[in-house]
């Protein structure tokens, strides 16, 4: 029995100069929630307002019935599970159900299930039971019915009874890797908390396309939808939103570099919560979306250990460099944190929940809108703009507000309360001794031993730019006014310098390798707030294991800005001489190609 695997998102493969990784998008997302802590209908058909009501935001092909996506992330219907599930379930929280897109051949379809069974026996688990899904494809277009899977709910739970609650969510977590690397089949979600309804539809046909969020049981505390605007990946069943734990609306522009230091990082995973991560690898899915591998992260970052305020927190922190107000513990967190892990930076409108916790937040630049209202009657609205549901009195708006840069919006639903950002920041910050990691093991560059300058005459200079292919032309036009002022060179009319790698002459080694910068802001990102929320500097020293908090992870050396001149190397080369905490800092030199 042979599958595909590993699961390959990937629509559209690269053709010449084509890449679909060039392509971004734009979507509109919302969330309902009460603080009474009751699963509610309302509480679904409230959701599904806000979704229809964000049909703008999506987008549709040259058919108008085939739609980008959009989908419904929901807390576990219990009631609604009990109803419709033929096998008598456990207590809740001790039984996980998800929806997998299995293959519409029957045949094919009934070897998948039976080698999802295998995997889950394998994990110590049982499969409770599987459920056909009921779908209505009526009025959906032949795009979106051409690539149409075929729907079924597993249900899965430890036949002991002892696995429950976030160690049977993990236990789960490790069964759905396992199926999309080994069998190649997708799951919307696969929880003890919380399901997913989703797809290649447009925001008004999600309700009738799957009759169950019709149904009178179908209640839930939280809701949060999407409508997607498929311009970063093409559209696809699997690529719709909510994923497992988020929805989100913007772009992650550091994506490709976010995503290679996630591979660079896997062989050093560990996790006693998870167990054997080999099995799980790798994280982040081929062909998924930005959103997608945001979401395989966080997901990755939180069932190791840490709480979901505090997975958001590191990928999406705020603008806390130049920050002189804030508190020296929480600038403390964010400064270890920042030597474990690069921001996921947008702009960035993410809703997140775990099915106890539902919060939103906005990457540091703030370029997405956010606004919420909190009704007398304890439900919640969040959504990208306002208006999302129709017909409420400003008699019954208890309070509103909107998202501001880098400040978490966050609903308890237990506690039945938003909890205060400073709150949320303050809990993190000690949760470790970060201040006295960060001061006991960082080290700024300036504190580095002075190494001997080293004067080069003029014709050495001059055999090393030879050798390098400098060109008088680079030395007027680019190195002079960079010496002179301490800035970029400015030019008009665009570059029109061919490719280095298809240029006809001779070009510098540095031509050939260029770093990749965010391009799309929207709007266009000014000075003032640009000098505000960015920041060069840079860390390097050991990479141990992501997933534990520990002082070796702040042994770093802090580079302030990304060039390093040639006194500066030479600190970087002599480490091992000077003496910096205990000589645990040993440098290795890869030897160049050029020896001048």
């Amino acid at each position: 029995m042979t599958f595909k695997a590993p699961l390959d998102l990937t629509v559209h493969n690269a053709q010449g100069l084509y890449d679909p990784a060039n392509e971004h998008d734009a979507c509109g997302v919302g969330m309902v929630t009460t603080l009474n802590g009751l699963p509610e209908r309302s509480i679904v058909d409230h959701a599904i307002e806000v979704l229809v009501n964000l049909d703008h935001r999506g987008a549709v092909g040259a058919e108008k019935n085939t739609g980008d996506g959009a989908g419904m992330l929901i807390t576990m219907p219990d009631e609604f599970m009990r109803a419709t599930i033929e096998t008598e379930l456990p207590e809740q929280g001790s039984y996980a159900a998800g929806i997998v897109f299995l293959d519409r051949d029957i045949a094919l379809g009934a070897q998948q299930e039976q080698a999802i069974a295998s995997i889950v026996e394998e994990e110590g688990l049982s499969v409770l039971a599987w459920r056909d899904v009921p779908t209505n494809p009526n009025g959906l277009g032949l795009q979106a019915l051409s690539t149409m899977p075929s729907f079924k709910t597993l249900v899965i739970a430890d036949p002991t009874g002892g696995l429950k609650g976030m160690d049977l969510e993990r236990r789960a977590f490790r069964v759905r890797k396992r199926v999309e690397h080994a069998v190649g089949v997708y799951f919307a979600s696969l929880s003890t908390k919380t399901i997913t309804y989703k797809g290649m539809l447009t925001t008004m046909q999600l309700q009738p396309f799957f009759p169950d969020l019709s149904n009178p049981l179908m209640k839930a505390r939280i809701a949060i939808v999407h409508s997607r605007f498929s311009t970063n990946t093409f559209p696809s069943w699997p690529l719709a939103q909510p994923f497992r734990l988020l929805a989100h609306n913007g772009e992650i522009n550091t994506i490709q570099g976010n995503r290679n230091w996630v591979s660079a990082r896997e062989g050093r995973l560990s996790s006693e919560l998870l167990g054997d991560i080999s099995q799980l690898l790798p994280i982040n899915t081929p062909g998924y979306s930005d959103s997608g591998t945001f979401d395989e992260t966080l997901e990755l970052l939180y069932l190791a250990g840490r709480s979901l305020p505090h997975a958001v927190s590191m990928m999406l922190p705020p603008a806390w460099e130049k920050d002189d107000t804030l508190d020296p513990d929480v600038r403390a967190f964010y400064e270890y944190n920042n030597t474990l892990i690069e921001p996921w930076d947008g702009p960035a409108n993410i809703i997140f929940t775990d099915g106890d916790l539902v919060g939103a937040q906005l990457d540091r630049n703030g370029l997405r809108p956010g606004r919420w209202q909190l009704m007398d009657d304890g439900h919640l609205v969040l959504a990208s703009e306002t208006g999302v549901l129709d017909k409420i009195p400003q008699s019954h708006i208890a309070r509103k507000g909107r998202l501001e840069p880098g400040k978490m919006f966050l609903v308890d639903v237990n506690e039945g309360r938003i909890v205060p950002d400073g709150e949320i920041r303050k809990d993190l910050a000690s949760q470790h001794p970060y201040r006295s990691w960060v001061e006991g093991n960082s080290v700024e560059m300036s504190e580095l031993p002075a190494r001997e300058h080293v004067s080069h005459s003029g014709m050495s200079v001059q055999r090393r730019q030879r050798a390098f292919g400098y060109t008088e032309e680079d030395l007027k036009m680019l190195l002079a006014p960079m010496a002179d002022g301490g800035k970029e060179p400015l030019g008009a009319m665009g570059n029109d310098t061919p490719m280095a790698v298809l240029s006809s002459r001779s070009r510098m080694l540095f031509d050939y390798f260029t770093q990749k910068f965010a391009q799309v802001t929207n709007p266009p990102l000014d000075w003032e707030r640009e000098e505000i929320v960015t920041c060069l500097e840079s860390a390097i020293g050991p990479e141990p294991n992501l997933l534990e908090d520990t002082e070796l992870h702040a042994k770093k050396i802090l580079i302030p800005n990304p060039v390093v001149n040639s006194d500066e190397m030479a600190q970087l080369k002599r480490l091992d001489k000077a003496q910096i905490l205990n000589n645990y800092y040993k440098p290795f030199v890869v030897k160049g190609l050029y020896q001048v």
